[in-house]
């Protein structure tokens, strides 16, 4: 019995020996466990910081992957292309490959300059002894055998007119009488031809003063300086006020207005140009925003009685017009964009050529009154269509179309709207060509100038004068 006791004891106590080295055991093991979940842990965090890195890369590399934006598929301005896109736009044709050979094809009609009947002058071109045997022809019979007439652009010279200013007195009443009152200026002055001139290169030609000032020294040897060209514009501008007056006033009361605004560096800021222009008229002017409080505080509840025709910048549709007009070649330049980046859909190749056979519609039937229910039922359907699959972008666009569905075939049921803002667009190009040359306006006035000369050129343009002689006018006032 003893003997017994004993050998329990003895198992205990290994028993316990065994299950002190297994806690050893167990503490080292979980001491290792916690260092590998530690280290675990830092390990995710690196994995994760580098899926975020990795992500990062793949978005900027993958917009060497997909189509870039440009000025054919999107409303990117060309000025911000890349060299890339620059070079195809500039390099492509726009035609179709045509299977006629190039040049002018056989039966075509050709055009060449056409005789004067009143030429300036006339030159009699024959020989003067014979060739033959050197006999004088001086009295010979001569026999008209062709004449040519070659045009020809007279030395550019200043004329430099002197006049002589006499004060006659009056032999009853011994009055001395001036023609006009005695002139306090310089004693030689530059007339009102020069000065159109000057205009004429600045607004339409859009040279900056500087390049202005080294043609008029080269090609005439005339040497203003800096200062009166910049002045001369300036009195330009002001004759212009009520020319530009009547412009606001007849596009007020205009029923179709087409807008846009764009981008114009002026003294030290980025201002804004905005542009409104009808078939007649052309009005432009420099605000400080491009927000619709612009318009509404220029021509007021006149809005309410326009059909507007722009592109889709939310702050034409922050207005109450009468109406609204979308411009479709912006949606097609986008819809491009579209194609392009997915050539495995077809979606947004039905949703253009909706569109297209529209403007088809409206150009064979340009007086005619369309019905636009049927187009938008189609529009509609295409709407409806899931595309989830095709990704963000299309999704994005599809939403914009839902927002401006009721604006974009009004141009159909009314032969005075166009289907889109190129007009627009086109008038306020010429701004910056100008900016590309001259970079930024110095001044708050020589932008007005600029912009409101720019307003009466492009004015008298849709009129059927030619910008100089508008410019010329202004000098007559």
């Amino acid at each position: 019995m003893k003997e017994q006791v004993t050998d329990i004891s003895k198992v205990l106590q290994d028993m316990r020996e065994e299950m002190r080295l297994m806690r050893e055991t167990i503490n080292q093991q979980y001491a290792e466990i916690v260092k590998l979940n530690r280290n675990i842990d830092a390990l995710n965090l690196q994995i994760r910081k580098k899926n975020v890195t990795i992500a990062r890369l793949e978005e900027r590399l993958s917009k060497y992957e997909k189509p870039g934006k440009n000025s054919g598929n999107s409303s990117t301005p060309p000025s911000k292309e890349r060299m890339k896109d620059e070079v195809v736009r500039r390099t492509k044709p726009l035609r179709e490959p045509s299977v006629r050979n190039p040049g002018g094809q056989n039966g075509h009609e050709g055009h060449k300059l056409s005789f004067s009947s009143r030429p300036d002058e006339v030159i009699d071109d024959m020989p003067t002894y014979c060739s033959y045997c050197g006999e004088s022809l001086a009295d010979a019979e001569r026999v008209l055998d062709y004449v040519t007439q070659v045009i020809s652009i007279p030395e550019l010279k200043p004329v430099i007119k002197e006049i002589r200013h006499y004060v006659p007195v009056c032999k009853n009443c011994g009055e001395r009488i001036r023609t006009a009152p005695r002139r306090r200026s310089n004693d030689v002055v530059y007339d009102s031809g020069v000065k159109a001139l000057v205009v004429y290169l600045s607004v339409v030609q859009f040279l900056p003063y500087g390049r202005i000032a080294s043609f008029l020294r080269e090609v005439f040897g005339l040497t203003p300086s800096k200062g009166s060209l910049v002045s001369w514009v300036n009195q330009a501008k002001r004759n212009a006020q009520p020319v530009i007056d009547k412009i606001k006033k007849y596009i007020m009361s205009s029923a179709v207005v087409g807008f846009d605004e764009s981008g114009l560096y002026c003294n030290k800021r980025l201002d804004w140009a905005w542009i409104a222009q009808t078939v007649y008229y052309t009005l432009l002017f420099r605000a400080g925003g491009r927000g619709s409080k612009v318009l509404a505080d220029r021509f007021g509840d006149s809005l309410e009685r326009m059909t507007a025709v722009t592109d889709r910048h939310s702050a034409y549709f922050a207005l109450h017009f009468l109406n609204h007009q979308v411009c479709l070649a912006h949606l097609l330049r986008e819809l491009q964009y579209l194609s392009e980046l997915n050539t495995g859909q077809d979606w947004s190749k039905k949703v253009s050529n909706l569109f297209r056979e529209a403007i088809h519609e409206r150009n064979a039937n340009p007086n005619a009154v369309i019905d636009k229910v049927p187009w938008t039922e189609r529009l509609d359907r295409l709407l409806k269509q899931n595309i989830e699959r095709l990704g963000k972008k299309f999704i994005t666009f599809k939403k914009g179309l839902v927002k401006c569905r009721d604006y974009i075939f009004n141009f159909l049921e009314d032969p005075m709207i166009p289907s889109d803002n190129n007009g627009s667009e086109r008038g306020i190009r010429k701004l910056k060509i100008k900016l590309k040359n001259s970079c930024t306006f110095r001044s708050d006035f020589g932008a007005d100038a600029f912009l409101e000369l720019h307003s009466v050129v492009e004015t008298a343009k849709k009129h059927g004068q030619t910008p100089y002689h508008a410019i010329q006018a202004l000098f007559k006032v």
